[in-house]
């Protein structure tokens, strides 16, 4: 099967994007919208719809294979991308891109994904959505091509084994949609709410106390109309504030972490990025000195690094410090989808090494995914229904 023609088309994606130094300088929120001018380049908003590009491959027999090219909410933060603005793109995609890929076999996967993710063009990668949109359409197309599902192609190409059983979910609301928690609990997803404390005084409070109001009214919500048996974890991600509240205080904010984990009991508590560093050196060093306070306290909270974790290099060197109990792994972020395959990492926690994945969406689609397995440096050349397979969409 062969790639006959790519086609492009501009729209808007799933979700927003954020101006986080606006907001971080003292915007003041109007609802959903934060009125003022945007600090960060490319912002004509401090909240405004995000755009994304549909990419569709016209396959020899007429099928036709999906990607959308899209970045995330925090766009051009520690180390990101910038703003993805894709009109800018579409000369590019339409005349370069387009002959590319016209003309190429695409019976497998990994070869053309890693040739689009590391093409270089006018003396620079691509921009990451547009690779992770590609790609998406690429994985596709070779599903397609195989009469199988994208999950088999991953297990096929990369010495996977399609995971049997569910797949821990993380469920990410709106902390003013107390009806959105609500039905997490009630399906019973196994983190939640994540939620957005970018605000010290608004979110967190100045003595800290909004935050563990919150986080106490979440857990009084599980027991009021969860199951018995369910004890989901308790995932909070601060983006920053408490080393702002705390002036960079890593035993103060291991101290505070301790009532915050007493405040969510009998759960079990995951703050991500309880500081945003001005580098990756940096961020490592204030992660790791912070798991070291942790430790020495007696306590189980885990910490999620997400700001300056976006490569799989960036992945590999929080691992290799020990920096983190969890890596948030944002799949625009890393660029092509070859870049997100399961991969076990040497990032140690109280009880081995943990990833957590993400994508813009905002519900998930899928609670199958693929497990690593022995490489099968051959790949799949034809595919079979599998009761166990499900397609994973980015």
């Amino acid at each position: 099967m062969r790639i006959r023609d790519a086609i492009y088309s501009v729209g808007r994606s799933g979700f927003f994007n954020r101006d986080l130094a606006a907001i971080k300088a003292g915007a003041r929120a109007d609802g959903f919208a934060y009125p003022g001018k945007p600090v960060s380049p490319g912002f004509a908003k401090i909240v405004q719809p995000g755009t994304a590009i549909s990419v569709m491959l016209l396959l020899d027999d007429g099928q036709v294979a999906f990607g959308d090219c899209v970045d995330v909410i925090l766009t051009g933060v520690a180390g990101r991308d910038p703003l993805f603005q894709a009109e800018q793109h579409l000369a590019f995609l339409r005349t370069t891109m387009r002959e590319m890929l016209r003309g190429r076999p695409i019976d497998r996967f990994r070869e053309i994904a890693e040739e689009v993710d590391g093409l270089i063009h006018e003396g620079k990668r691509l921009h990451t959505a547009l690779r992770y949109g590609i790609t998406q359409a690429l994985l596709h197309a070779a599903a397609l091509a195989n009469h199988c599902t994208i999950a088999e192609i991953v297990g096929g190409e990369y010495g996977c084994e399609i995971a049997a059983a569910p797949i821990a979910i993380l469920a990410s609301c709106h902390k003013e949609d107390v009806q959105m928690i609500d039905r997490m609990i009630l399906k019973r997803v196994e983190l939640l709410p994540h939620a957005s404390f970018q605000q010290v005084e608004r979110d967190i409070g100045l003595e800290g106390e909004k935050l563990i109001a919150y986080a106490e009214g979440v857990v009084r919500r599980i027991r009021e109309i969860g199951d018995p048996d369910y004890r989901p974890k308790i995932h909070l991600d601060v983006y920053g504030t408490l080393g702002e509240l705390f002036g960079g205080d890593i035993d103060a904010i291991a101290r505070y972490l301790g009532q915050l984990e007493a405040a969510v009991r009998p759960h079990e508590l995951l703050l991500e990025s309880f500081v945003i560093a001005a580098t990756r050196e940096a961020q490592i060093d204030a992660f790791r000195a912070l798991r070291s306070a942790i430790a020495r306290r007696g306590s189980r909270v885990e910490i999620v690094v997400d700001e300056w974790c976006n490569t799989l290099d960036d992945v590999k060197a929080f691992a290799d410090a020990g920096a983190a109990d969890y890596a948030q792994i944002k799949t625009p972020d890393l660029g092509g989808i070859n870049k997100t395959r399961s991969r076990r990492c040497s990032m140690p926690t109280k009880r081995g090494w943990a990833v957590a994945s993400a994508a813009p969406a905002t519900r998930p689609t899928s609670r199958r995914a693929s497990r690593r397995r022995s490489p099968s440096p051959a790949g799949p050349t034809s595919c079979s229904p599998s009761p166990a397979s499900a397609v994973m969409r980015p």
